[in-house]
């Protein structure tokens, strides 16, 4: 057998119950005779001692000024607690492991404290770990610049972690564990019937991340389709296969040979403005006035529509006072409605499929829905509404294509 990279996040390892899970998972792959390098997260969410956003609340409420290279060394000690804390445990079992800090791993990133990007992963300390230990453990979320300063990844950055060094190790296979079963149609939160799923397109996955699925980073997706490394999402607290997220070649379904489906999910974002400005004269220079503005002003936009008339765009409601503001400062006179929920149809069968968007209109019609603005791509169609109809929508259209079955 190969490498096999695990994941590990914080709520995986924030009580005893819980390690003894991920023990549990690591002794079978250590059995099944692959190498195995595990990545962990902070232990726990805010409020817990060790997890990052605790040690943030933690640089608030003692003066508030840590600059950012010394922030990312206290953010980087979560991460090092749970390697320490894990490699505790397996040498406890007979198991013998190694605790390597992300810039040991080999990860090189550029000096962006808080959201450093990798440059390269260079795994030879790893492999060469891998000859006298059973278990290389890895501080997720970190890494190291050029001058061998710790930095961190951003959030999500344990993800990025584990498939960055999954591609490196040419690894057979990512497994990303969390606290749920895989990978599901819809958040199950709003909508009760969704649908574990067996298997997902990179694209298709990656697309569902950056439009609000929270079960992984889409910075690890590109990686790791990059690389043509198949990952899989799996609850640490069941022994479920999960979701396998692979190239569209690679997908089967065990009962039905290929799977063909036009759509595969639904995903939102909330608590967004949609930002409407009309030129009366030179629309073209208009609409670079207000995106040059907007990214100048460290406004990030979404949703763009461009037209003879205008554009249309959507922001954080966070944001949506000072790029009002803005514009106003500009002699310009912007409409703007705040509380809207941007709902993405995602799937790798929507590109050239006429009647997709016919349906998405049928569905939102029918539950007396209005459409405030939509937009697509070859493999997401999205619709803005108003935040009091976003249930409702995620709903009528879960249901339309029947994500259900």
């Amino acid at each position: 057998m190969g490498i096999l990279v695990q994941k590990f996040g914080g709520t995986s390892l924030s009580t005893p119950a819980a390690r003894e899970r991920v023990i549990g998972h690591m002794k079978r792959e250590i059995a099944a005779g692959h190498s195995l390098v595990v990545v962990v997260s902070a232990m726990g969410r805010r409020g817990e001692p060790y997890a990052t956003d605790t040690l943030l609340d933690w640089v608030v409420q003692n003066g508030n000024a840590l600059p950012a290279r010394e922030k990312d060394i206290l953010l980087s000690c979560g991460e090092l607690i749970s390697a320490a804390t894990l490699t505790s445990l397996v040498e406890h079992e007979g198991i013998t492991a190694t605790v390597l800090t992300g810039g040991q791993a080999g990860i090189l990133t550029d000096d962006q404290f808080g959201n450093a990007r990798i440059l390269a992963v260079k795994p030879e300390r790893i492999l060469e770990e891998l000859k006298t230990h059973q278990v290389v453990i890895v501080a997720g979320f970190q890494g190291a610049d050029e001058k061998g300063d710790i930095t961190t990844l951003g959030r999500g950055g344990s993800d990025t972690s584990a498939t960055a060094l999954g591609a490196a190790l040419r690894a057979d296979m990512v497994d990303i564990y969390t606290d749920v079963d895989g990978i599901l149609t819809a958040d199950p939160r709003i909508v009760e019937d969704a649908k574990p799923l067996l298997y997902v397109g990179y694209a298709e996955i990656s697309n569902m991340a950056h439009q609000g699925a929270k079960v992984i980073h889409p910075r690890a997706v590109e990686i790791a389709m990059q690389a043509q490394i198949p990952v899989r999402v799996r609850s640490t607290f069941g022994d479920g296969e999960g979701t396998l997220i692979t190239h569209p070649e690679g997908i089967k379904d065990v009962q039905s040979g290929i799977v063909d489906r036009f759509v595969t999910g639904i995903a939102y974002v909330n608590n967004v403005t949609q930002i409407m400005v009309e030129a009366d004269k030179e629309v073209g220079k208009l609409q670079l006035k207000v995106f040059k503005a907007m990214a100048e002003n460290g406004i990030s936009v979404d949703f763009i529509n461009v037209s003879p008339s205008g554009a249309v765009y959507t922001v954080f409601d966070h944001d949506s006072e000072k790029a009002i503001r803005i514009l106003q400062d500009m002699d310009l006179k912007p409409r703007s409605l705040s509380g809207c929920a941007k709902v993405s149809v995602i799937g790798g069968g929507i590109n050239g499929v006429p009647g997709i968007m016919a349906r998405i209109v049928e569905s939102l019609a029918e539950a007396d829905i209005e459409i405030l603005q939509s937009a697509d791509s070859n493999t997401t169609i999205w619709v803005l509404v108003k935040k009091e109809d976003m249930v409702g929508a995620l709903r009528a259209l879960h249901s339309k294509f029947e994500l259900h079955r």
